[in-house]
């Protein structure tokens, strides 16, 4: 089987997609903000934010390129994967390091938890201004080299809120798979 069908592209809401895992770009105090954050704690409700604020007494909330598991609350998958992604900084400070950790912390999580499906934002992508087309070949090449190297994920879905997210993975994807 070519590794490369585990792996799907959406256009759409990542809180409407029924997966045993929602990974969250979350930022380093876990407590919810703007963009895929607020919409992941808004739609999964007040566990997602008690579950947090449990992981921050007991670690003080969570470094960028490590990940943290809670309870989805009211969204349709089990658990919420929560992972701080680099800010950019030009690319100097192991912003691309970091990015890859998110995924493949993220992925070893969701296998820790018996999860089989797991949906992906675009992790720094907005606020955190990674450049589009850089963090989707770090996207697309840190699933493909875990997934290629673990049974346990069946399926992989990259969920772009906009085109231009959307066109960069689905590019680098394709380029892959070929």
């Amino acid at each position: 089987m070519n590794i490369s069908t585990k792996i799907e592209i959406l256009k759409g809401d990542i809180t409407k997609v029924t997966v045993d895992a929602i990974v969250n770009a979350a930022n380093t105090s876990l407590l919810g903000g703007g963009g895929v954050d607020g919409a992941i704690h808004r739609a999964g409700g007040q566990a997602i934010l008690d579950d947090c604020r449990k992981i921050i007494a007991r670690q003080g909330g969570c470094k960028t390129g490590q990940a943290v598991i809670t309870t989805a609350g009211k969204l349709k998958a089990k658990f919420v994967i929560h992972t701080v992604g680099p800010v950019w900084t030009g690319g100097q400070k192991d912003e691309k390091v970091k990015l890859a950790d998110c995924y493949k912390n993220s992925l070893k999580l969701a296998v820790d938890n018996n999860c089989k499906t797991i949906a992906f934002p675009c992790i720094s992508t907005g606020i955190y201004k990674y450049p589009t087309n850089d963090a989707a070949r770090v996207a697309v090449d840190s699933v493909l080299e875990f997934v290629s190297n673990s049974d346990k994920i069946d399926k992989v879905i990259f969920v772009c809120f906009d085109d231009d997210n959307f066109s960069a993975l689905g590019g680098v994807l394709h380029q892959r798979a070929v």
